[in-house]
């Protein structure tokens, strides 16, 4: 799965890059005030690249996709989604025939249980990212609107596929990373998401190192880019005070 990750790029150099109009500022026509982010946790605004008529953006959404059926935003945020499953799942079926996304990222984190220096299971928090610039993972989207009020909410879900190589040795599931030459496909709500659109991006793959950093990034509490910083706590003793929460 793919429960904490960290997006860093300004969303301007993001949608410079992936041809998309940006548009996370509040509405005012303002550029956006844009906060490098090396924690990103379910629930939290995160930009998002989707087509609206016809025109790619770049828009904040919910991390964590509400369905436009669902009743409320109550429920337990479904920011994961199997991309073998998707098609057939009520909550992302609708969003994975007709609403996907670009979800991009400078990397993301995955725990593993290693033995420390006395034989103890230990959780090592690992960073998994590009040796070079950033990815764009596959995800989906919805607008959610309140059944009385009609107050909108945009929110979304990345989806995940089996690991490969390295990376299965730290997490059995993996973000489906979107190569450039997918992007306009993967996009489009008239391209049917056959296996070609699912299958590994080798070439961006090969380019990912996984590094071992400190169990500060445990609590959502913390942020910063010292969090990026390579730490074997296999090696070390524990930090006092650290305990894993996801939200």
């Amino acid at each position: 799965m793919c429960g904490r990750y960290a997006t860093v790029t300004d969303p301007a150099v993001l949608a410079a890059e992936i041809d998309a109009l940006d548009e996370t500022g509040d509405g005012s026509g303002a550029p956006d005030t844009h906060v490098p982010r090396y924690n990103v946790a379910p629930t939290m605004a995160v930009p998002v690249v989707a087509t609206g008529r016809g025109v790619r953006r770049i828009r904040r959404m919910r991390w964590g996709l509400v369905p436009t059926w669902a009743p409320d935003i109550s429920g337990p945020p479904l920011f994961n989604a199997r991309s073998e499953t998707a098609h057939e799942k009520p909550a992302f079926r609708e969003s994975f025939e007709s609403r996907r996304a670009l979800i991009p990222m400078d990397g993301w984190f995955e725990w593993a249980s290693r033995p420390d220096k006395f034989g103890r299971p230990v959780n090592q928090p690992y960073f998994l990212a590009p040796d070079e610039g950033r990815l764009y993972m596959a995800g989906v989207w919805s607008h959610w609107r309140h059944p009385e009020t009609r107050e909108g909410l945009f929110s979304c879900a990345i989806l995940t596929t089996a690991s490969v190589g390295e990376l299965a040795n730290v997490h059995e599931r993996m973000p489906l990373i979107v190569p450039p030459e997918r992007w306009g496909r993967w996009l489009d709500p008239a391209e049917p998401t056959g296996a070609e659109l699912l299958e590994p991006a080798w070439d961006q793959l090969s380019r990912i190192t996984v590094t071992p950093v400190s169990s500060r990034v445990n609590s959502v509490r913390n942020d910063g880019p010292q969090l990026l910083e390579r730490q074997d706590i296999t090696d070390a003793q524990p930090e006092p005070g650290e305990q894993f929460t996801l939200l």
